[in-house]
């Protein structure tokens, strides 16, 4: 249980981080920790950060923090059975607008002391 507990409160902070950084930059938060469709076998879909932009566009990030860079770094985690995940999940949230707003996928990647904010860092399709 320790390491579990350890491992959620680095996550926490590495979501605390990567918002203050957003925020710095004018974007606002709208959701945080959106889940959607987990458990009964479905492989469901969080995402951590749900913010907008001055202009409206809907901002969808992942978060990802390690250690070092390493290994290809915090940014390079992230997959492509991560970003189907991400998608269907942003669907999911998207259902209650309306009016679909732009919106993109971002990444606040996390290596060390250095955050990184990677705009655009994967498409919709």
């Amino acid at each position: 249980m320790f390491k579990a507990d350890s491992t959620r409160k680095r996550g926490e902070a590495a979501e605390a981080l990567a918002l203050a950084h957003l925020e710095r930059h004018g974007l606002r938060l709208v959701s945080r920790n959106y889940r959607w469709g987990q458990g009964r076998g479905s492989a469901g879909g969080e995402i951590d950060l749900i913010l907008r932009e001055r202009d409206g566009t809907l901002v969808f990030v992942e978060v990802r923090a390690r250690r070092s860079g390493a290994y290809g770094g915090a940014a390079a985690s992230i997959g492509a059975a991560k970003q189907r995940r991400l998608r269907r999940a942003a669907e999911h949230f998207l259902l209650r607008w309306p009016v679909l707003p732009p919106c993109r996928f971002d990444v606040v990647a996390i290596d060390g002391e250095q955050v990184s904010w990677l705009r655009g860092a994967f498409a919709m399709d």
